[in-house]
């Protein structure tokens, strides 16, 4: 088995760039329309995974890529995608450092285009890991936009990526956009650290889904 990179449908927004994020951290977006709704379910592992930094040029376009690769190495079924919190890149290739990391890393992304996350992709997504704690603010607030439109609670968990992967050494993944090629290496390696704990994280938990089935097919006599 293969991990895929799984596209959503879109939502429709019209604003310019990143959305408005008041003091309450709610989210104003103007003339957003959603296109389609997935039923929620009952959601026993953790299936769909998406990653998000501000442009989806440099951070999370990486960590897709370490993740799509070591996912298939294991043998795990699971779809992943990257977006921006802002609409700066949208259809351009990952930033060419980026790209030149990746590629020496054996976790290439040269196929992947940016695009900037959608109300849609809280009910599309089982799990939503943000690069720093401004883009966790942002997707927080736009899950509430997404829950209050639809009338639906969202699907996904909105987590920051570091701690949530288990990773210690820092809270939020660097942006290596403004330095050297070095700092690219540097978030490479970060970001390695953290899909070892996401994989472990989801294997724990598929394995714990897996023996409350058991049980209870075990029924009694």
């Amino acid at each position: 088995m293969s991990a895929r990179r799984w596209r959503p449908r879109r939502v429709s927004l019209t604003a310019p760039h990143a959305p408005a994020v008041t003091a309450s951290g709610d989210v104003r977006l103007y003339g957003a329309t959603i296109t389609a709704h997935r039923q929620p379910t009952e959601v026993s592992s953790l299936n769909r995974i998406l990653f998000v930094c501000t442009g989806n040029i440099c951070r999370s376009p990486a960590v897709e890529g370490i993740a799509r690769v070591r996912a298939a190495d294991a043998g795990l079924l699971l779809h992943f995608d990257s977006a921006g919190t802002h609409d700066y890149h949208i259809g351009e290739a990952p930033d060419s450092r980026t790209r030149a990391t990746a590629r020496a890393a054996g976790t290439p992304v040269d196929d992947l285009r940016a695009r900037q996350v959608s109300l849609e992709d809280f009910r599309q997504f089982d799990l939503i890991l943000a690069a720093d704690h401004g883009h966790l603010r942002i997707l927080q607030g736009l899950q509430r936009k997404a829950t209050s439109i639809a009338a639906q609670q969202s699907l996904a968990q909105v987590e920051l990526l570091l701690p949530w992967c288990g990773v210690t050494a820092a809270l939020e993944v660097p942006d290596p956009y403004y330095g050297p090629q070095a700092g690219f290496v540097e978030v490479q390696r970060l970001l390695e650290r953290a899909v070892d704990g996401l994989l472990r994280r989801i294997r724990a938990q598929q394995a714990h889904s897996g023996s409350i089935d058991a049980s209870k097919n075990a029924g009694g006599g």
